[in-house]
């Protein structure tokens, strides 16, 4: 017995061995097979990373590529005797060599279409073109404009894509004087000579005087820059919207036409601007960062996303009222685009579904409002930073909501009951930055007076009454009382005189994008 307990307990003992050596080339096995993997996957991780950084190579030089054809021409800038500035076009080459005046002579010439150059000199001087701007002739013109640059937007995409530097702009709502605040402060050379996109965001007509100035003006642009300057539609853009003439009266737009040009040929020039408008863009989008829009972003209607949805509204939308041709769902579409708004905190709190983020607008008529949810999923599902828009009037010209990731730009001051001390904003998307740029309530217009300034004093009653019907002189009690007026002899003799003359406000915003 004690022989065999002996013969057991060796053979365990070799069993126990045998196991454990089992076991321990297991394990190395293992570990092997382990770094094998590892060694693998780093493998694979340092080919993916050169291939990646190969990717980001040529994506950056296909980028950073821009062709930049040759143009024969050379702008000379001037100075008047009136203090303005004017520029002279002349060709290149005259004292090349031979073989580059050739060279010169053969590019073809750049897009001069003289009948929107007679609209930007009419812009540039308002005051010394009233005869023209009272005339069948301006009549006719806008038509034949609206003619030519109908195509133009007919073939852009129902949301443009577009690259910074890019001035962003909101409502202008006839005001050719805050326009002109633009004019002289960011292009001053001229659009063309202006580095970087031009996006208005709509609302170009009703309550102020100037809508037919305006409409031709920013019309012309769009022909002479076509790939620079874009114009996004409004809520006001629609003919129930500016052919309401029972509620805005004189300041609708349908009434200035007919006013300035008679019944029949004012209908048409109403008519056919609008038929501009049934074809202008609704969104834009900036460095595939900034969603731009009028009104706010629509809800889906379809699988795809929100910016394919856009995509997808018919090139020639009449939105309120439609036509035959429009479908409901994307008739919703172009709708929320131009008349939404950001949720206000008490709508976030009872008015706006949790689940989608939208709601009922206070506005009414079908129109909603969008809250946080629905920012944070839109901007999410597109990979975007921002949204920039208009709409809304704000005192301080651009506000900022919804965790300062809603922008809203309002390029008018006047006519909107935002009292004396109310700017005109615009916002500067330069690359990484965003500069936000107002126009102070003291900043000085040469061309549009108060009835009461004392630069009109040479004037009679017809010449004054003839430039109030264009925008050219506001009423006195138009006013608030707390308004102060602010003449060339009475600032000569201010201190601040310098500032007054000057008075840009540029605000760079310290998030960066």
């Amino acid at each position: 017995m004690n022989s065999l307990r002996k013969a057991s307990s060796k053979g365990g003992k070799k069993s126990s061995a045998d196991v454990s050596l089992a076991s321990s080339t297991k394990t190395n096995t293992l570990i092997i097979e382990k770094d094998a993997k590892i060694l693998q996957m780093q493998n694979e991780i340092l080919a993916l990373t050169n291939a990646l950084s190969e990717s980001q190579k040529s994506s950056s030089s296909t980028t950073k590529r821009r062709h930049h054809p040759l143009t024969a021409f050379s702008t000379t800038m001037q100075q008047e005797e009136g203090g303005g500035v004017s520029q002279v076009r002349s060709r290149m080459g005259r004292h090349a060599s031979i073989s580059t005046a050739n060279v010169l002579n053969n590019l073809p010439n750049e897009n001069e279409d003289a009948l929107a150059l007679r609209i930007v000199e009419m812009f540039k001087a308002p005051s010394e073109h009233l005869a023209y701007l009272k005339s069948e002739q301006f009549a006719r013109d806008i038509l034949v404009l609206a003619g030519k640059v109908k195509p133009v937007f007919e073939d852009e995409p129902r949301c443009i894509f577009l690259q910074s530097p890019c001035y962003v702009f909101g409502d202008i709502h006839g005001n050719l004087e805050d326009l002109h605040f633009f004019s002289d402060n960011i292009w001053r050379l001229g659009m063309s000579l202006t580095a970087g996109n031009f996006l208005f965001l709509g609302d170009y007509v009703d309550r102020g005087l100037s809508c037919l100035e305006v409409v031709a003006y920013l019309m012309a642009m769009k022909l002479l820059l076509p790939h620079k300057v874009f114009l996004l539609r409004g809520n006001h853009e629609t003919r129930d919207v500016n052919g309401w003439e029972e509620h805005y009266g004189e300041r609708s737009y349908i009434y200035q036409c007919r006013e300035r040009f008679g019944e029949n040929m004012g209908y048409r020039v109403w008519e056919e601007t609008n038929q501009v408008f049934d074809r202008m863009p609704l969104a834009g989008v900036i460095d595939q960062d900034i969603f731009c829009v009028h009104g706010g972003i629509p809800r889906g209607v379809s699988e795809d996303s929100q910016i394919q949805d856009i995509l997808s509204v018919p090139k020639v939308a009449g939105i309120n009222p439609p036509y035959e041709h429009e479908n409901e769902e994307y008739q919703q579409v172009a709708s929320d685009c131009i008349w939404s708004d950001p949720a206000s905190d008490e709508q976030e709190a009872c008015g706006v579904d949790p689940q989608s983020g939208f709601g009922e607008s206070l506005r009414g008529g079908g129109a909603i409002c969008f809250g946080h949810r629905a920012v944070t999923n839109f901007l999410q599902q597109h990979g975007y930073s921002y949204i920039m828009r208009a709409h809304e009037a704000h005192a301080e010209g651009v506000a900022v909501s919804k965790g300062a990731r809603v922008f809203t730009v309002f390029s008018t001051s006047k006519d909107h009951n935002q009292g004396s001390q109310a700017m005109a904003g615009c916002i500067l998307v330069d690359f990484e930055k965003m500069h936000v740029i107002n126009r102070s309530p003291a900043y000085k217009n040469k061309f549009v007076h108060r009835r009461d300034s004392i630069s009109l004093a040479g004037m009679n009653e017809a010449e004054i009454a003839e430039r109030m019907k264009l925008g050219l002189v506001t009423a006195a009690d138009d006013l608030d009382d707390d308004e102060e007026e602010y003449d060339d002899e009475d600032l000569e003799d201010d201190e601040n005189y310098e500032y007054l003359t000057s008075a840009t406000n540029f605000q760079p915003f310290s998030q960066g994008r």
